[in-house]
């Protein structure tokens, strides 16, 4: 081989190699996800915390199968020991309190990327999303609390898509999805956030898809388990009925019914929701009658004073605190 002839075979395999170097590119992710994801409280800071409170249904595209279904619920079910161990649904990335751990699980021989895997926690499974191609199972197949999760990139975003999963809630006081429910999700980062955005559609409880997000924060100081720690269930509540007492609530007898509506005076049509709700034009049908609460009287200053300290968040006193000096200088 000549000299001339070495050098045309060399700059041939270089660009065979970098042919392969982009397609790479192009085939495994443009970002990596992989990390632990802290939560912020600031952001839907009761959503995330103690949670929602009873009978709101604001801005939930929901029907009248779903409120119904949602007006029964009572948290005294979460008490029940066949239930205690029980896990929430995919949704529940966005409305949980928890962190997320993300890690890419690779073919040993290709290097390709299989699936990614979003880490469980003590109320949710583990989450695997697809990245092979594989179908979806057929509509018989068994529902998980996980799913059936495949995902495909679009540029820098992960795009998924979740079927296959058991019945639910799509809010942590009571309101419904049913075992028909699909999840589309987007992960989205730049730089030490990501940003996870979820639209949930229901055929049997929404006449909207419901959308949300979240974001997440990039934090190696989270020490965040692959898998869940075992829940071991156990008697919680003494109850006088002895065993096999579900708690329930009859229709028209939530006694929680008006509860957020008159805490914020609000019409009871408002919060029992809907997916007029759901829009900033809905606004304009309260401006003639609604009148605010005079001072913040709920979740003021965090969780009960004790959550999110966000120094960018006006603290309102709910009347002068034992040592006000004090009160003052925490937030």
């Amino acid at each position: 081989m000549t000299m001339s002839e070495f050098k045309r075979a060399s700059i041939g395999r270089g660009l065979l190699i970098l042919a392969m170097g982009l397609s790479a590119t192009m085939a495994f992710a443009q970002v990596d996800l992989a990390g632990n994801w802290a939560v912020r409280e600031g952001q839907d800071f009761q959503e995330r915390g103690p949670g929602p409170d009873p009978v709101d249904y604001t801005g939930l595209p929901i029907n009248e199968e779903g409120r119904a279904k949602a007006l029964s619920y009572t948290a005294s079910i979460l008490s029940m020991r066949e239930r205690q161990c029980l896990y929430y649904i995919p949704p529940y990335l966005v409305i949980g309190p928890f962190p997320i751990k993300m890690w890419e699980e690779s073919d040993p021989d290709t290097g390709r990327a299989v699936a990614w895997k979003i880490g469980g926690i003590i109320d949710r499974d583990v989450l695997t999303i697809y990245m092979d191609g594989r179908p979806h199972p057929p509509d018989y197949a068994p529902h998980t609390f996980a799913g059936f999760t495949t995902g495909e990139w679009d540029g820098d975003t992960l795009n998924t898509y979740t079927t296959h999963f058991k019945a639910g809630y799509l809010r942590r006081n009571g309101v419904p999805t049913s075992d028909k429910a699909t999840m589309t999700a987007h992960f989205m980062r730049h730089g030490d956030f990501l940003t996870v955005s979820v639209e949930i559609e229901d055929p049997v409880y929404l006449t909207e898809p419901d959308v949300v997000t979240h974001v997440y924060v990039l934090d190696a100081k989270t020490d965040i388990r692959p898998t869940p720690a075992p829940c071991t269930p156990a008697a919680e509540v003494p109850r006088l009925h002895g065993d096999g007492l579900v708690p329930h609530l009859f229709p028209g007898k939530n006694p929680a019914i008006d509860e957020f509506a008159t805490r914020y005076n609000l019409p009871r049509e408002t919060a029992l929701g809907g997916a007029e709700t759901m829009y900033p034009e809905y606004r304009k049908k309260l401006q003639a009658n609604y009148k605010p609460p005079e001072k913040c009287v709920r979740y003021c200053c965090g969780w009960e004073g004790q959550g999110a300290q966000n120094t960018l968040t006006n603290c309102i006193n709910r009347g002068a605190p034992a040592n006000a000096e004090q009160e003052k200088g925490r937030f």
